[in-house]
């Protein structure tokens, strides 16, 4: 990091913890999507504290076998142990063990930062409930993990429902939709659950995170070929048809549709939509009709002009100061240059690799206040 690391040290003084760190991580080609995954994941705190736990209380174990939760234990348990404040670290590990796993992530094309967040809570979940089943079937060591309150069950075992487990991970991330479809006929209400770890919202030009939201949540009307077959009625009726959010998660992660597919174009083109987004959020529509808030915390931002080339940089919030993280260079920003990663104003941007200042954000995260 050379001259760039003191900088950063400088501009960090005394504002900072002393146990906290600031490290860059190398860049092994086209591998920026995971570097940016990965520096919001760090300071996601809940996240990164459990992460560290599991590491410590697995590090003994002498036949664990190596997989992608083992792999980044150790990645946050090395940046967190570091004697500097600052510095760059090789994910290398890491990084080969995503390709290990997920042949999609073996080439050096651009890959979707999204996806890569989505693969990899899902692999964790995986991971930990196998351990969990592991555990139980051995009387000496207890089951680390809980029954889900309001979740789905999975399927019937020897003629017997099991209840899906919960971990740290669903604890942090997982919440639940309610899809309710009214039939204007009985005004019968079918109500079917579903989790999720991100809300995926589709954007508008000059618009702003509430607006997608109440968007997502908006009624629509089901008719003409799209009418709904009503049990009570045991016919097809006009009804309409909202999503709610049942349980907001503790960690809410909003990625925004970026890339639209253009059928005139045969190929997905990118929205550079001025999307404003807020420091504090209020989530309303849930279920029982109280306001979730929720203070963000880290947005990762794809820069240039299209799905297949570009790059990924993380922005995140630590103790109250935002930092720049970009490959190996790490920086601190003020607050007031977060307007900057909204988006173009104009409907169409000509971006280019450098154009920071007209890409907007894609995936945004924010951490529970009041849970």
């Amino acid at each position: 990091m050379g001259a760039t690391g003191s900088k950063l040290e400088k501009a960090l003084g005394d504002q900072f913890p002393e146990g906290e760190r600031y490290f860059g991580l190398e860049n092994f080609g086209n591998t920026c999507y995971c570097n940016s995954v990965l520096q919001a994941l760090y300071f996601c705190v809940p996240f990164r504290e459990q992460l560290l736990d599991y590491y410590a209380s697995n590090k003994n174990v002498g036949d664990a076998e190596e997989n992608l939760l083992t792999c980044l234990a150790d990645l946050f348990t090395q940046i967190s142990s570091q004697k500097k404040k600052t510095g760059v670290i090789p994910p290398k590990r890491f990084v080969q063990r995503v390709k290990k796993q997920n042949e999609l992530f073996r080439s050096y094309m651009h890959q979707d930062a999204h996806e890569f967040l989505n693969f990899l809570l899902n692999e964790l979940v995986d991971i930990l409930e196998k351990e969990s089943n592991a555990a139980k079937s051995s009387p000496e060591v207890p089951s680390t993990t809980e029954k889900i309150a309001n979740g789905p069950s999975r399927l019937k075992m020897n003629g017997v429902h099991k209840e899906p487990l919960v971990t740290w991970v669903h604890k942090n991330f997982q919440g639940i939709l309610t899809n309710e479809t009214r039939c204007l006929r009985c005004e019968t209400v079918t109500a079917r659950d579903e989790t999720f770890f991100d809300l995926s919202l589709d954007i508008e030009q000059n618009s702003s995170i509430t607006s997608c939201l109440k968007n997502f949540s908006s009624t629509e009307t089901l008719n003409a070929e799209d009418k709904f077959f009503c049990d009570k009625c045991c016919s097809l009726q006009e009804a309409q048809k909202r999503m709610k959010i049942k349980k907001p998660p503790r960690i809410l992660v909003i990625h925004l549709k970026r890339f639209k597919y253009i059928e005139q174009l045969g190929r997905y083109k990118k929205l550079s939509y001025r999307v404003v987004f807020p420091m504090e959020l209020k989530l309303s529509g849930t279920i029982d009709d109280t306001d979730s808030e929720y203070s963000l915390f880290a947005v990762v931002v794809h820069v240039g002009s299209g799905p297949n080339h570009g790059h990924y940089v993380s922005l995140v919030k630590s103790h109250n100061h935002w930092l720049c993280f970009d490959d190996e260079n790490v920086e601190m920003i003020d607050e007031s240059m977060m307007q900057t990663f909204f988006g173009s104003a104009q409907e169409y941007s000509s971006n280019t690799d450098h154009g920071c200042t007209v890409d907007g954000g894609s995936t945004l995260s924010f951490s529970g206040l009041t849970k």
